[in-house]
């Protein structure tokens, strides 16, 4: 527990912190490898003594590739209760390290916070990044579809369009080029010319590779190829994206962001449209900014999980809701745990997640684990 007396009169400050892990219903699969569970922590930020409504709560779940290492979000979480300093809590996070510690911090602040003030997280979060637009009530999600043979793929693909989805993300990447075309090919004629694809490489190939897809691909009317090269090749990404500009398959980064900053991803010219994870930006907050920062250069901003646990997937869906004009984002990633921290305020329908109305993340949804 950390106890800290914030300058501005408040009570002392209690940030306590306590460990989950949940399984996947199935491994989904990744260029990077399999994803089989999520382990995490609940995050509670309060006034010493305070009643629960006045208690905020967050989720620090590392995925490393994209965040530190679970051992590393522990340890810096553990070290807050060491005491870290005179300043504000989240000073002892601010260094870029220990993403998912800070996401977890910050949102359980910025959640505390807005019930206190009796403003849902989005409508707060877009007052102080000065978003002028009315805040959203529903965001457009895509579905995700993970790495199976085409056949499986496919038959995944039209689940989701029945299901009421209009925009589909599938994994490639972890099979030869030949393999994801005939996939994804499968996928298209599955589903018709009018839902949207989007594939996610996770840095799988090198720049001949990329190419060679990018080519292949261009035939079925995508909406961005994600992160087809590694993170830190950003002039790979950039001359990619200038030799492809005409072929209709622009360039979306992901891990490049997380890797070298929203801002030397667009001073390298380097993408069509970036993808933020709260999670690994370090949170809310800063996973807003830089979706303002890259709408006004341009840049489409994408606003998805880590396949993260409720907590931060209704922060995900204040963060897109606080977007004006936002695309259909990566948040539909619930049904992929096999079970979860508390249920979803954020139901899924029709391709469109439902912003929560209450105070704060979603008013008392998650008073049990506040108190826990």
């Amino acid at each position: 527990m950390t106890d800290r007396r914030p300058t501005d009169g408040n009570p002392t400050l209690a940030v306590r912190h306590r460990p989950f892990a949940l399984d996947l219903t199935r491994p989904l699969g990744t260029a990077r490898g399999e994803i089989r569970s999520r382990e995490g922590f609940v995050v509670t930020a309060g006034g010493e003594g305070d009643e629960s409504a006045a208690v905020g709560v967050g989720e620090a779940t590392p995925l490393p590739g994209w965040t530190e290492s679970y051992e590393a979000c522990a340890a810096a979480l553990d070290g807050l209760s060491e005491g870290t300093g005179d300043g504000p809590v989240g000073d002892a996070l601010d260094d870029g390290a220990t993403p998912a510690a800070r996401h977890g911090v910050s949102l359980a602040l910025a959640d505390a916070a807005a019930r206190r003030s009796g403003e849902r997280l989005a409508d707060r979060l877009a007052a102080g990044a000065g978003v002028d637009a009315s805040v959203a009530d529903a965001v457009p999600v895509n579905a995700t579809v993970g790495d199976g043979e085409p056949t499986e793929t496919a038959d995944e693909a039209a689940r989701a369009v029945d299901e009421g989805f209009d925009c589909l993300k599938l994994k490639v990447g972890a099979r030869d080029v030949g393999a994801d075309v005939e996939r994804v090919r499968a996928v298209r004629e599955a589903v018709g010319g009018a839902v949207s694809l989007r594939l996610d490489a996770n840095g799988a190939w090198d720049r001949e590779a990329a190419r060679r897809a990018l080519d292949a691909l261009a035939a079925f009317d995508l909406a961005y190829v994600e992160q087809p090269l590694p993170a830190d090749d950003l002039d790979g990404l950039a001359a990619l994206r200038g030799a492809e500009r005409g072929s209709g398959v622009p360039v979306a980064v992901d891990e490049s962001v997380a890797a070298r900053g929203i801002g030397a991803v667009l001073d390298a010219d380097a993408a069509d449209a970036v993808v933020l994870k709260p999670m690994a930006l370090g949170g809310p907050d800063r996973a807003l900014a830089a979706a303002l920062r890259a709408r006004s250069a341009g840049v489409d901003p994408v606003v998805t999980t880590t396949v993260d646990a409720v907590v931060a997937r209704a922060a995900a869906v204040h963060v897109a809701a606080a977007v004006p004009e936002v695309s259909p984002c990566g948040l539909a990633t619930g049904s992929l745990l096999d079970e979860d921290l508390a249920p979803d305020p954020c139901p899924v329908a029709a391709g469109r997640a439902t912003v929560p109305s209450g105070p704060g993340l979603a008013g008392g949804a998650f008073d049990e684990l506040r108190r826990s």
